[in-house]
């Protein structure tokens, strides 16, 4: 997980010289970055199935081997095409690999209180791979150019591969049958509503590309649901959603998943574009957001276990949500304290949000549910990240007009827009709890 988020953060502050290196416009950037998450959040679910069904180390080496050629295969690229497929393969290895990490970590710590412990460690981890990969991608880009940002990974891919297959025991796998069916309608219904939206910010709403990808993308997401009602074992079983828990945590993190990526695609750009900062200093600049994400998912079983799971949530994402609000009403053209004060609380944010979001969703999972569950709330994550870009990235090129190719202000305040709804959809259980809590007279 480390190596991915460490990559993932390595590539975003790279964005910017990758889009000049090979004459990319920002809609083409757009693309890049989202087919990597169409990738993940297509495939995620199914990744998680096969943790369950053919053992999580098992899948765990498969997937990171993925990766690690994959990775390869983008610092390879000439042009944008090759760049894409080198970004989709990434996006499968990340399918095989992070649910079946965390379907480790959830099959080795059984009990609630262990759990809570080691998803705070894993979000500390994964804000470690943050932390470093905002200094390490300004640093390798500017010194070694952006394709040294996608060897990175591959030395580092092969000793995590090692290091699991010496270390964790072999995990038996459980019977059960792959849902294909599923994972082929679910992805191309995300990469069909992401493509109408790309190419509204070009062609308009009511351009033809962009109505017939959008009625696409609605016939295929119907046609995963009667599949996954019609399927013996179905890539989500929908009686998941049964659970408040459950139905409440994946919606959340399928708009904080939004608020993530778009913001950690937009802020470099914006950093470099209008504050004129290169890539070290943006990554230097960002190193506040990546120790307070480790902070707050330290910190996050504690806030937990003080005000309650139900009530931890919303406080956190409302952190999250001043965070950026700061950002996108901030004037300046140049770095200033505010911007740093801004990223402290974003990081804040992000890092108790995510962890009790995660928590919430998997913290009562039953036998054989660790890969599901994980899967499900990376799915979520990647999903909302994947319609998330392409919908603020919409905005921002349509909002900006013809004064440049984004607007920034538009995009933050987008991503405002969906922390906000996350706030008021965590709230929900709560104001449930209290009515029926409430005396009958």
């Amino acid at each position: 997980m480390f190596l991915i988020v460490l990559d993932g953060a390595m590539v975003n502050l790279a964005a910017s010289t990758i889009r000049s290196g090979l004459g990319l416009t920002a809609a083409e950037l757009t693309v890049v970055a989202n087919s990597y998450l169409i990738a993940v959040a297509g495939l995620v679910l199914l990744g998680g199935r096969l943790a369950d069904v053919l053992g999580a180390r098992r899948m765990f080496l498969i997937g990171m081997s993925v990766y690690v050629a994959a990775s390869a295969l983008c610092a390879l690229a000439v042009n944008g095409s090759m760049l894409i497929a080198g970004r989709v393969g990434q996006g499968l290895g990340a399918a095989l690999t992070v649910p079946a990490a965390l379907a480790i970590v959830l099959l080795l710590y059984t009990s609630a209180a262990e759990r809570s412990r080691a998803i705070g460690i894993w979000g500390a981890v994964s804000g470690g791979g943050s932390l470093i990969g905002v200094f390490a991608g300004g640093t390798l880009t500017e010194v070694l150019g952006w394709q040294s940002v996608f060897w990175t990974p591959v030395p580092l891919g092969i000793v995590a591969a090692v290091a699991v297959w010496r270390t964790v025991p072999p995990i038996p796998g459980r019977p059960g049958r792959f849902d294909l069916a599923g994972a082929v309608s679910i992805t191309l219904s995300i990469s069909a509503l992401a493509f109408s939206m790309v190419t509204a910010a070009e062609s308009g709403w009511t351009a033809p590309p962009t109505l017939v990808a959008l009625v696409v993308g609605l016939a295929a997401l119907g046609a995963f649901v009667a599949a996954e009602h019609r399927s013996s074992h179905p890539l989500v079983p929908l009686s998941a959603f049964r659970r408040a828990t459950v139905a409440t945590a994946t919606a959340v993190m399928v708009l904080a998943g939004g608020t993530l990526t778009s913001l950690f695609f937009f802020l470099p750009l914006y950093q470099q574009d209008v504050l004129g900062m290169g890539p070290l200093m943006t990554g230097l600049a960002q190193l506040p957001i990546a120790v307070m994400i480790i902070v707050g998912s330290v910190l996050a079983p504690l806030l937990a276990k003080l005000l309650g799971l139900a009530r931890a949530l919303p406080v956190s994402l409302t952190v999250l949500l001043i965070g950026i609000l700061w950002i996108a009403i901030n004037p300046a053209t140049t770095f200033t304290w505010q911007h740093t004060g801004a990223f402290l609380l974003i990081g804040a944010g992000l890092g108790l949000g995510i962890v009790n979001g995660t928590t919430m969703a998997v913290r009562d999972s039953g036998d054989g549910e660790s890969g599901l569950l994980s899967g499900l709330v990376n799915a979520a994550q990647s999903l909302g990240g994947a319609i998330g870009l392409a919908a603020l990235a919409a905005i921002a090129l349509s909002a900006a007009g013809s004064t440049s190719d984004v607007s920034f202000t538009a995009a933050f305040l987008g991503g405002a827009g969906l922390v906000a709804l996350a706030i008021a959809l965590s709230i929900i259980p709560l104001l449930s709890r209290r009515r029926t809590a409430a005396p009958t007279l």
